[in-house]
């Protein structure tokens, strides 16, 4: 009798263990969710951001170095309005997650870096928008004001203060 139970007991463990490995091949076989991510340098690229250009330019580099005899020198990338992170933004179009990641562009020291805690200095070339540029994410913490542009004058290029350069996270419209 004691033979029985345990030839039972190995039956129901033998059933169970074929139960589990039944519901873990099923989920090795599921589809998961696609996923695409893209790289810009502007977030005027982003198809579900409103704007045509960007008006303030991060930097990769200090001022004393982005640009040399009249040409830059040093990646950026430019940004309209609010954005909440500069490591990205991410939406889901169906069953698909969409992310733009935002990086400096290919044109000298700093190309393809992530914008978040990488930038030195900014320009803000807006005629009208005032900025702020922001220690964390979400426009937290310490902050730098920069004031709009004259119409026909030159995009004033700041260092950002030390608190800051290469720790921004964000920027918002002052």
């Amino acid at each position: 009798m004691h033979s029985r139970k345990n030839m039972s007991v190995r039956a129901k463990m033998s059933g169970a263990v074929t139960a589990i490995a039944a519901c873990v091949g099923l989920l090795a076989t599921a589809t998961p969710a696609h996923a695409a991510e893209f790289k810009v340098t502007d977030n005027c690229d982003v198809p579900w951001i409103n704007c045509s250009y960007g008006d303030l330019w991060l930097l990769y580099n200090s001022k004393e170095l982005a640009i040399q005899d009249g040409r830059y020198t040093t990646s950026w990338a430019t940004f309209y309005g609010n954005v909440s992170d500069y490591y990205g933004t991410s939406q889901y179009q169906g069953s698909t997650l969409t992310t733009y990641r935002y990086v400096f562009n290919g044109n000298g020291n700093g190309a393809g870096q992530y914008v978040k805690n990488n930038a030195a200095s900014v320009q803000n070339c807006s005629y009208s928008d005032n900025y702020r540029v922001y220690y964390n994410s979400g426009y937290g913490g310490t902050s730098q004001y920069f004031a709009h542009n004259e119409p026909w004058g030159d995009c004033n290029l700041t260092n950002l203060i030390s608190a800051l350069k290469n720790e921004n996270a964000s920027q918002h419209f002052a």
